[in-house]
């Protein structure tokens, strides 16, 4: 009974004392943190002093301490006691095993005070050090770099890479490469990188991206280019024909990054992505004839069902873009339709069945026939997606014809059968816009409500830009005039009547002049302007927003689409600068900042700085 109790006597004397070490090493270690900042205040204060006496105090306590002592010398530098400081530091140099960190702070002293030959040899000490393995490769480089000394720590490095051959300092190298200017070193280093660990792709492309523009002929292009190929001739590595098409990409040689492609394609047994990926741009990029080159290969070569049937849909749309004659027209229907007729692509053609649907409406003028050809298409079996995708056609048809309350049940059918998904709310967006064509805007109000919060980003933002055209012309027009003059305009611009569009907008900025709906009539025209290639007068409309409706919201759209005006038709790179500069510098806030200020850079030419 005594043993018992004096074991639980024991067992709480042993907590109580555990708790008491903690306690007092937690103390102690708070008090250590105290003593370190007050001294860094006292130096970011100005008074080194006070600075000196508080890091010699804590010194005592942590004799050797590299951060105090760093400190330490700093204080004296600041007030020029060069002597001092060199007196400081010398004394720990018997004590310290590793002495790379006092060559380097010694030799920086010395430099300082203006002798710069013993600076130079303390430095050349530190790198011998790393050199013989006596000494710390990463703290002498670090020290070095501590002080801006980028040669000295780039020798550091070099030295500690041949000293230690299974050492890696390719990202410090490359780092330090690139600030000192040496591009090309730069670029080796990072491939170094890179053969060791393929993984960092694409971390080390975005670092090529500080320098690489879309001008072949830009220096930081050509050296990269060139040790490229170099190294391809040495080691056939795909990672290099990854890089090549990637290069190519930013210079927007679509052919040339596609015969990167195909050899990545051939060297992997048929890897194919990369091709579809290239196809893509070159398709955004509005480079037709490359796309085609592109899509044509890949439906030649062995892929996957999907990849050949997105294929044909993808030429498919590139012949509809450039289809101006009944002819030409006509000949792409038969395409459609003998591409639709093959049994094996049943299961994966739903898309095309809504882009031929779309053409036979939008481009061809025969809404009906595309309408019947859809409402036989849903009467078949077939799962509630793609149901859904048809039927969705269906209604953007019916609205086409401005049979709106038809459309709005398809759109309905929509968001009753598939609920919480992309789709469901891309329906209810239709639900409020196709509310806004014919004049409901009480309605179409309450669906952008909703879907401003609960919606994928793009949708929440498209609808409160809607919504805010809707609240900002109700307010002081009870009749909604301007407002249904706008959104009828709206309607021909989704109709492709565009003459009609621009006619109503012209009404619009004459007769409703100085109303809140004018920058929106502008923009929105402009918009329409540069469809028709009208370059000159999609100008006037964006200098007419930046004059009159500077502090207004669209003012970026107009500064970001002028300016991307100026850098491409209208051909003057320095007022894309400026309308640039004026969204980097008065517009902060703009989704157009960040490209705003890869564009400015890159027309400036300051990559490799």
């Amino acid at each position: 009974m005594y043993f018992g109790a004096f074991l639980v006597i024991f067992k709480d004397m042993k907590k109580y004392f555990v708790l008491t070490i903690l306690c007092v090493l937690c103390c102690y270690a708070f008090a250590k943190a105290q003593s370190e900042q007050l001294a860094r205040n006292y130096a970011d204060q100005g008074e080194f002093e006070k600075a000196i006496l508080t890091y010699k105090k804590v010194l005592k306590k942590q004799p050797g301490n590299k951060t105090l002592l760093s400190g330490l010398a700093k204080s004296y530098q600041q007030l020029e006691k060069y002597d001092e400081a060199r007196e400081e530091l010398s004394s720990y140099l018997p004590k310290m095993r590793d002495k790379g960190f006092l060559m380097v702070e010694l030799g920086y002293n010395e430099q300082l005070s203006g002798n710069d030959s013993l600076a130079s040899s303390y430095y050349q000490r530190a790198i011998n050090g790393v050199s013989e393995r006596t000494m710390n490769t990463h703290i002498v480089a670090r020290t070095f770099q501590d002080h801006s000394l980028l040669g000295q720590a780039v020798s550091a490095y070099e030295a500690g890479t041949i000293a230690n051959p299974n050492s890696n300092y390719s990202v410090q190298l490359a780092k330090l490469y690139g600030e000192l200017g040496e591009i090309e070193k730069m670029f080796t280093a990072n491939l170094d990188l890179l053969i060791k660990t393929p993984k960092y792709i694409s971390v080390i492309q975005r670092t090529f991206a500080l320098y690489i523009t879309d001008d072949p002929l830009n220096e930081a292009n050509i050296i990269f280019r060139k040790t490229l190929l170099k190294r391809l001739q040495k080691n056939q590595s795909v990672i290099y024909n990854e890089l090549l098409s990637w290069l190519f990409i930013q210079q927007k040689q679509y052919d040339k990054a596609f015969v990167q492609q195909k050899a990545i394609y051939r060297r992997t047994d048929g890897s194919y992505e990369g091709l579809v990926s290239l196809g893509d741009i070159a398709i955004e990029e509005k480079a037709y004839d490359d796309a085609i080159d592109i899509l044509n290969f890949l439906k030649e070569n062995p892929t996957d069902e999907d990849v050949l049937l997105e294929s044909e849909q993808k030429l498919l749309k590139i012949a509809i873009t450039r289809a101006t004659s009944e002819e030409k027209k006509l000949e792409i229907k038969q395409q459609f339709e003998t591409l639709l007729s093959n049994p094996t692509i049943i299961d994966y053609s739903i898309h095309i069945q809504v882009d031929y649907a779309h053409f036979v409406a939008f481009n061809m003028g025969n809404p009906d026939e595309a309408i019947n050809y859809l409402k036989e298409a849903i009467k078949r079996p077939r799962g509630r997606f793609d149901e859904a995708r048809l039927k969705m056609e269906l209604a953007d048809i019916l609205v086409l014809k401005e049979q709106f309350n038809q459309a709005l049940i398809y759109y309905s059918q929509i968001q009753n059968k598939i609920q919480n998904n992309v789709i469901s709310q891309e329906a209810r967006f239709k639900v409020a816009k196709t509310s806004y064509y014919k004049g409901d805007f009480d309605w179409a109000e309450q669906q952008l409500d909703v879907l401003k919060k609960g919606a994928t980003q793009l949708i929440a933002n498209d609808a409160l830009e809607l919504l805010l055209v809707i609240r900002d012309n109700s307010v002081d027009d009870s009749l909604q005039t301007a407002l249904k003059k706008y959104a009828k305009a709206d309607l021909f611009s989704y109709k492709n009547e565009k003459d009609k569009a621009l006619a109503l907008y012209d009404d619009i900025l004459e007769i409703h002049k100085g109303e809140k709906i004018e920058d929106e009539a502008l923009l929105s025209q402009a918009k329409l302007y540069e469809e028709k290639e009208a370059f000159e007068k999609a100008r006037k409309n964006y200098e007419t927003i930046i004059e009159y409706y500077s502090d207004g919201i669209l003012a970026d759209d107009a500064y970001y689409r002028l300016a991307r005006l100026y850098e491409g038709p209208l051909n003057n790179v320095e007022k894309a600068k400026d309308n640039y500069e004026r969204i980097i510098f008065d517009l902060a806030d703009s989704i157009y900042y960040v490209e705003a200020q890869k564009r400015f850079r890159n027309l400036r030419g300051d990559a490799i700085n």
